[in-house]
């Protein structure tokens, strides 16, 4: 908003140098003390380019901007250029275009269609804590691109081939039971996949049996295909009851296995293109000298996760002709995305720079090492209920008169699973500490959603006012002044989330609105004040609230109106 208004002010002052609005807008700051101005400009950047000090090019722009009715005044601080916007003008526009746009203010008018493949857990095996990152960034980033215009198709790349159900088909033939499996679903077949490691450990030949069930699912053969098809069904059963708790779609679910009839034909191009070679009866691709080759085929046949990512990928561009393709998945799988994306350069396709990586860490859930195979796992679902839990009891001490305690509680609840999730940087590892997930004082997702009930309550007990006509200099005073530039910024931070595809920076952004409009509300008194300045105050409140509830919103939480 007004940092685009300054660049291109700026960059009027500088059209014969040749320096563009674009240019300045990257180079523009907040100061960390409002006292230093709203908006400032480090001249360094431009010295060498103009062969001047940046203590001089600071001072010509003052000199040739200083006349700006919106602008209160601008000062010259060493090389930086301090610009201080005029109040009432700076407070009507921001507050005034956050109320009427509404939810679709930070939104944009995008175009073209953005791919994120997200979630993709392996059949017959558990949802578990360690898919929480993968789930709840993808769902973020898909409502963040959607919010700037973009269709985003959501991709759930199931795991639904290999060996592993070959382990299975053999576990379930000698130990499985079709009414536990029926009942219990994932967590007997978990039980099942437990039980054929522990065995395997003592009898290796379990290993052989296993090879040839899944050579017979490859084959087609009819019970194997049926056992396949039932754990499937199962599997998506689950996997579609946590997604609905946590209000998570897909537009499509296209596994693995959707690729087997057509790999034969990208393997095909590729040994054509003749960038494939055979080592060891292997088929490799040398894809540079600073990283190893790319695997596609085994000595014995067989395909590998390379050579069905790639077709994916073909399929995704044939479909969509996408602007991005995202794959949320963790860092330690960078490896193998920078080797696929590199095979699909080498191939020709001019796309494949539009192809990302989106890695991120692992959740720390104290000292516990999961693994599938040892049946140590933390189910999602498990979490998601003991957050409910736990948030019921909270909300019951502090408000018992609540009209909805189970649905707050399950909004919040599982809202501080998700924003625990997105918090801090996704490459970091996140540390799962149920009093900081669960807090309403600290970083988390329930303090930012009882900000925003809180301004619910306010204006749920202000009698109805005409808040589009609020007098902006009734809210000069520093709190109000500090709500106001945060709102400002929310459009920024939104494209920075998606240029960054940093859910985060939304997170972190809704902890500091919520931080400064408890202080306005601790400050200021809102209701029983004289009509201009409620009127005024309200419309602050108004607009608040709903910029955390689109916030809130793209990260994947809901807003309770009480709390």
């Amino acid at each position: 908003m007004f940092k685009t208004r300054i660049a291109q002010l700026l960059a009027g002052a500088l059209t014969e140098e040749g320096i563009d609005a674009e240019e300045i807008k990257l180079l523009l700051e907040i100061p960390p003390n409002p006292t230093l101005g709203d908006y400032a400009l480090p001249c360094f950047g431009l010295a060498k380019r103009l062969r001047m000090a940046p203590n001089k090019i600071a001072a010509q722009l003052a000199e040739a901007i200083a006349e700006d009715a919106w602008l209160a005044k601008v000062e010259v601080v060493g090389g930086y250029l301090n610009l201080f916007l005029e109040p009432s003008c700076y407070i009507a526009e921001v507050l005034g275009a956050v109320l009427t746009q509404g939810n679709r203010y930070g939104s944009g008018e995008e175009e073209g269609n953005i791919v994120i493949d997200f979630s993709s857990p392996n059949i017959a095996k558990p949802f578990s804590i360690g898919h929480l990152p993968s789930t709840v960034i993808g769902h973020s980033l898909a409502r963040i691109y959607r919010h700037l215009g973009f269709n985003v198709v959501r991709i759930n790349h199931l795991g639904d081939w290999g060996t592993q159900f070959g382990k299975l088909m053999v576990a379930y033939h000698r130990w499985g039971e079709d009414q536990a499996i029926e009942t219990k679903g994932i967590k007997e077949l978990l039980r099942l996949y437990v039980k054929y490691h522990q065995v395997a450990e003592e009898d290796p030949e379990l290993d052989n049996e296993a090879r040839a069930w899944f050579k017979g699912l490859e084959d087609g053969d009819a019970e194997a295909v049926r056992l396949w098809e039932w754990f499937r069904a199962l599997s998506l059963q689950e996997f579609e009851r946590v997604y609905r708790r946590m209000g998570i779609e897909f537009d499509s679910y296209l596994g693995e296995s959707f690729y087997n009839d057509k790999m034969d034909e990208v393997l095909k191009t590729i040994i054509e293109a003749g960038i494939a070679t055979a080592s060891e009866g292997a088929l490799v691709v040398d894809v540079g000298d600073d990283i190893p080759p790319c695997l596609l085929k085994k000595s014995d046949g067989a395909t590998l996760y390379a050579t069905r990512d790639i077709t994916a990928a073909i399929y995704r561009w044939n479909q969509w002709k996408f602007v991005k393709s995202l794959y949320v998945v963790g860092v330690t799988q960078s490896l193998h995305f920078d080797q696929v994306f590199r095979v699909l350069n080498l191939l020709g396709h001019h796309w494949a720079q539009r192809c990302q990586h989106v890695p991120f860490g692992t959740i720390l859930f104290g000292d516990e090492a999961m693994s599938t195979r040892r049946g140590n796992v933390i189910f999602l679902e498990d979490v998601l209920e003991e957050a409910v839990t736990r948030i019921r009891t909270v909300i019951a001490a502090r408000n018992p008169d609540l009209a909805d305690p189970d649905g707050v509680a399950k909004q919040v609840g599982i809202g501080a699973v998700i924003f625990n999730a997105l918090a801090h940087s996704r490459i970091k590892d996140t540390e799962f500490d149920w009093e900081k997930v669960i807090s309403l004082e600290g970083d988390s997702g329930p303090y930012v959603q009882y900000a925003y009930a809180r301004g619910r309550s306010v204006l749920a007990k202000a009698e109805e006012t005409d808040e589009a006509g609020f007098a902006p200099q009734a809210l000069t005073d520093p709190e109000a002044l500090a709500v106001i530039r945060l709102l400002e910024r929310f459009p920024e931070v939104v494209r920075g989330a998606a240029e960054k595809d940093e859910p985060s920076l939304i997170a972190r952004y809704c902890l500091d609105l919520a931080a400064a409009f408890n202080t306005f509300y601790h400050a200021r008194r809102i209701l029983g004040v004289d009509d201009t300045t409620q009127t005024a105050r309200l419309a602050l409140v108004r607009g608040v609230c709903q910029v955390l509830e689109i916030g809130l919103y793209l990260l994947g939480l809901e807003a309770p109106e009480e709390m």
